[in-house]
């Protein structure tokens, strides 16, 4: 649902400054009375804003979560309760440097990529 809201508000934005660049577009550029034009910084201003859109939109909430992602992995301690990215649910026995070795409620045990476990669970 976030990122849904996320993606709509940058195809606003992105849609916002095209429609800005465009009408910058259509009128002729005024030149000084004396000799040829000057530097056209509408263009520039634009690009700048396109790219903090992109970042303020994009870029920065995904550094975010990457960073969120991160220190979950480096924080995974033996016996937290997890849910797996298949949805299983398990409390973890024992860590290595790649694998998670998780319990599930019938007593079996099972390893999986540690990269796949999507969260802790809430107590």
């Amino acid at each position: 649902m976030k990122q849904n809201k996320v993606l709509s508000l940058a195809l606003i934005g992105g849609l916002l400054i095209t429609t800005l660049v465009f009408a910058a577009g259509c009128y002729p550029a005024q030149t000084p009375a004396e000799g040829g034009g000057g530097f056209n910084w509408t263009m520039i201003i634009f690009l700048v804003l396109i790219f903090a859109v992109i970042y303020f939109l994009m870029i920065r909430p995904q550094r975010k979560r990457q960073k969120e992602r991160q220190e979950l992995m480096q924080g995974l301690q033996k016996g937290d309760k997890v849910i797996t990215i298949g949805g299983i649910y398990g409390q973890i026995e024992s860590l290595s440097e790649d694998s998670v070795v998780l319990k599930v409620e019938s007593g079996t045990t099972i390893r999986v990529a540690r990269g796949s476990i999507a969260g802790k669970q809430e107590k």
